[in-house]
């Protein structure tokens, strides 16, 4: 045991180097004004959906309704979600056959957040039948739906949008893009994405946990990660260097992947993606998804849903450069995303998304998905 000298000798010995470190700088604070619009208008187009197997369609349809559109029929095959839906969406009609969405020429556009493996044939279905498609991530679960689902958008020129919401429904993510653009941290060199998710295994149903629904954990959560790799490095062509899954902690459901991990290398510029799903339940949300931007001249971090030992909120930036540490509050802004979408619809414009960055996203994470070696 320490006798009292030598405790007093140890501690002023580690105590010591610590002293001499500079003090942090100030973390500059700004809030900037209402920026956060939402389109007052007439509807300007019609939307139905089919298939709400995950929440997400909640913030889907209300995106394109604060947009301009106007919600008119659904399809759900489960009344439990179909009642929860309709207190939400009252004015939305439930039809009992999806023939009823695909086929009403009064629609300009489908939603879907189905079964993950449905939503490309659904996908397919409302191009086919004259609609434009907003999906659910991830969009696609094989590169053979992939192929099919590209080949109807080229035949029919319609829009195939995925919901990638990290971004489009993240105020930090947003403010970040016109950061980025206006060359705040230089040129971007690389993205590190991390997307941690928590199980609560009972409330899941079955489907969750078999891959053949879901497409495994990087083709599902990590498909966010590529749409923001791809965005803020401003890559149009990219490879997968090397990616592994892994089920870690969830033996009893052997068609799960609880971990996977991906590096990439973009034409201009890299990323590293990281997702899983353990996430405890001493944390206030979900999942503390972070994302950062490195750049030349500085770097943006972003903590999407949550600022641990700060605040319990979400949609937070902080950025470095060579001029300063700076905290944003993005409280206000636009999430453009939903608006943007309606007017390429009116307009048949590519404003929201590229129809090509879409489909690369996906591509890049079901290939990762494909090849990942399998680590236990």
């Amino acid at each position: 045991m320490f006798k009292e000298k030598n405790r007093r000798e140890f501690l002023q010995k580690s105590i010591t180097p610590f002293l001499a470190l500079p003090i942090l700088g100030k973390i500059n604070y700004y809030k900037e004004g209402s920026n956060n619009k939402i389109y007052a208008g007439a509807p300007r187009i019609k939307i139905g959906v089919v298939g709400i197997n995950h929440g997400h369609i909640y913030s889907m349809v209300q995106a394109v309704v604060n947009g301009g559109a106007e919600l008119v029929s659904f399809y759900a095959l489960e009344d439990n979600l179909a009642a929860d839906f309709q207190k939400r969406f009252p004015n939305a009609k439930r039809v009992k056959d999806a023939k009823e969405v695909f086929e009403n020429k009064d629609l300009q556009m489908i939603l879907s957040s189905a079964i993950p493996v449905d939503r490309a044939q659904i996908a397919i279905t409302a191009m086919k039948n004259g609609k434009d498609v907003m999906v659910d991530k991830p969009g696609l679960t094989t590169l053979a739906q992939l192929k099919a689902v590209k080949k109807v958008q080229a035949e029919t020129g319609r829009i195939f949008s995925i919901c990638y919401s990290e971004r489009f429904e993240n105020r930090a993510t947003e403010r970040a893009t016109t950061l980025v653009q206006q060359g705040a941290i230089g040129k971007v060199v690389q993205t590190i994405g991390t997307g941690p998710h928590r199980m609560n295994a009972p409330s899941r149903p079955e489907w969750f946990f078999d891959k053949k629904y879901f497409g495994g954990v990087i083709t599902d959560i990590a498909s966010h990660q590529f749409d923001q790799f791809l965005h803020f490095t401003g890559s149009t062509s990219a490879k997968v260097l090397s990616s592994q899954v892994g089920n870690l902690a969830n033996l009893k459901h052997p068609e799960f992947e609880d971990f996977g991990d991906v590096m990439l290398k973009g034409d201009k510029g890299s990323g590293y993606i990281r997702v899983d799903w353990f996430t405890p339940n001493g944390l206030k949300t979900w999942g503390d998804g972070k994302l950062i931007i490195l750049g030349t001249e500085g770097y943006i971090e972003i903590r999407k849903n949550i600022d641990i030992n700060r605040t319990e909120s979400g949609s937070h930036l902080y950025l470095v450069n060579q001029k300063e540490t700076a905290y944003i509050d993005v409280s206000q802004q636009t999430l453009p995303y939903g608006q943007r979408l309606v007017d390429d619809v009116v307009n048949r414009t590519d404003t929201a998304m590229s129809q090509a960055h879409c489909f690369l996203a996906m591509e890049l994470a079901l290939k990762a998905q494909k090849s990942a070696i399998k680590i236990s």
